[in-house]
């Protein structure tokens, strides 16, 4: 698959749910593996941030996220917008606003949905990198037991719980199977919030921008009608009977369970910040934008150790081409044929298995006390690999050979040793020209990189 950004720019204008500001945000397309970056347009310098998990800096009512070198200009309320674009695909969108958050709009993700998809997108030349989750993956709030458990699966989905001590809005359950449902099933969902809690937000000088147009407001204390209608007051919005418990909003529900399909929501909204599209099942109970952005800062921080991810290894599907299918396309033979399958091949990668036996003839001299496979071995078996997927682009590959030119940037992080899987991901760096193939080829033992390189090879024909 390949990255995504926008066909082309649009604008929404709206008040900020916070400031009480009117918002300018306008969405344009951005360079491949730009990821998701705000532009606030309204300071000098029209400094640039970040939509990634490190940069939040504040989750109390939404995600924020602030410059690297200057923690007082941020954006606020992103977490709607990066939901809808999350879910349609784009890797990658510059978003300038000229407000410290975007607009409020109706309290859901629908205007940004509709937008997104009435402009539509278009493919780039680099390859969308997902984060594929391997092994089980668990963030928990200890003091109130919220919990995001990813658990490794084909594709993407989500089921999410809520869980509150109200007479109104008590336990809920949202889920989402395919994100092209994103938009019919959870766009529409609002951000909600209780009267109890208005009150303290305008105290910390929050919700300036909030009404009953931009989230569901729930009714579930009694109070005093005097005090409901200062409150009603405050907010610019109509008195109410003190005596009626439920939801007090002009518009109704877009859904029975709409609270638990906003919590959903936000839960997209915030793994956006993880920088690549994830590939797992995500099961969340009560979960916030704390617990979800910590999620996000877990991932990346396996990122930052190691950008690349390991191929999917299973032993129980068949191979592309087995041995007997790479002799017919490589000259090589015992004791140089260093590659026994290949188990994956696009136009643009593929991945090939080495399977390290103690009976290799280098761990006679390399060394006999202590056998480690040669770097420079490794090295050779990435170019075996590279060469298939170099011999695959040309009729008759037998009659053709590939033959380095150069290589660099080699690494070796760890050594190889008896009983080893190698398992090689090469993927070109640039086009074939003039018969010339550029490429990067990664060796992992599990889920670690033991060594890498960049190298050329040239095509040429057999005499």
């Amino acid at each position: 698959m390949k990255q995504r950004t926008i066909a082309k720019e649009f604008s929404i204008s709206g008040k900020g749910l916070h400031t009480g500001l009117h918002i300018d945000a306008t969405f344009k397309p951005a360079e491949v593996n730009t990821g998701y970056v705000f532009k606030r347009i309204d300071l000098e310098g029209e400094p640039i941030i970040e939509a990634i998990a490190e940069n939040v800096v504040e989750t109390k009512r939404g995600t924020v996220i602030a410059s690297r070198t200057n923690k007082d200009i941020r954006v606020s309320t992103i977490e709607h917008a990066l939901a809808a674009l999350y879910a349609a695909g784009i890797d990658n969108c510059l978003i300038e606003v000229n407000a410290p958050e975007l607009p409020i709009l109706d309290g859901s993700a629908i205007v940004w949905a509709e937008k997104i998809e009435e402009v539509g997108f278009v493919e780039q030349e680099a390859d969308k990198e997902f984060y594929v989750v391997k092994q089980r993956i668990k963030v928990v709030d200890p003091e109130t037991g919220s919990s995001l458990i990813v658990l490794p699966d084909d594709d993407f989905s989500i089921d999410v719980m809520i869980e509150f001590n109200s007479p109104v809005l008590t336990n809920q359950f949202a889920s989402l199977d395919n994100l092209s449902k994103f938009k019919d099933e959870i766009a529409a969902s609002r951000t909600f919030v209780f009267v109890r809690e208005v009150m303290p937000l305008l105290q910390l000088n929050l919700i300036k921008g909030g009404d009953l147009d931009n989230a569901i407001v729930i009714y579930d204390t009694p109070m005093e009608q005097a005090d409901l209608d200062k409150l009603a007051d405050l907010m610019q919005v109509q008195h109410k009977d003190a005596s009626e418990l439920g939801y007090i909003n002009n518009k109704p529900l877009a859904h029975n369970n709409e609270p638990a399909r906003h919590k959903l929501l936000d839960v997209l909204g915030d793994l956006a910040l993880i920088g690549r599209p994830l590939r797992g099942r995500i099961i969340a109970t009560r979960p916030g934008h704390t617990l979800n952005t910590q999620l996000s800062k877990k991932i990346r921080q396996a990122l930052r150790k190691q950008n690349v991810q390991a191929p999917i290894y299973d032993p129980n599907v068949a191979p592309i081409y087995d041995v007997n299918e790479i002799r017919k396309k490589l000259p090589h033979r015992y004791p140089m044929l260093l590659v026994d399958k290949v188990i994956d091949m696009t136009p643009d990668y593929i991945v090939g298995v080495k399977n390290v036996s103690g009976n290799e003839p280098f761990f006679q001299g390399h060394f006999p006390e202590e056998p480690v496979m040669p770097g420079v071995l490794q090295v050779e078996a990435m170019a075996q690999v590279g060469g298939l997927l170099v011999l695959s682009t040309v009729d008759e590959p037998e009659r053709y050979s590939t033959y380095f030119m150069k290589i660099d940037n080699v690494k070796f992080r760890q050594k190889v040793v008896p009983g080893d899987t190698l398992v090689f991901h090469i993927s070109y760096m640039s086009p074939i020209r003039r018969g010339c193939a550029v490429m990067k080829g990664y060796a992992f033992v599990g889920e670690k990189i033991v060594s890498e390189a960049e190298f050329m090879a040239q095509i040429i024909k057999n005499k």
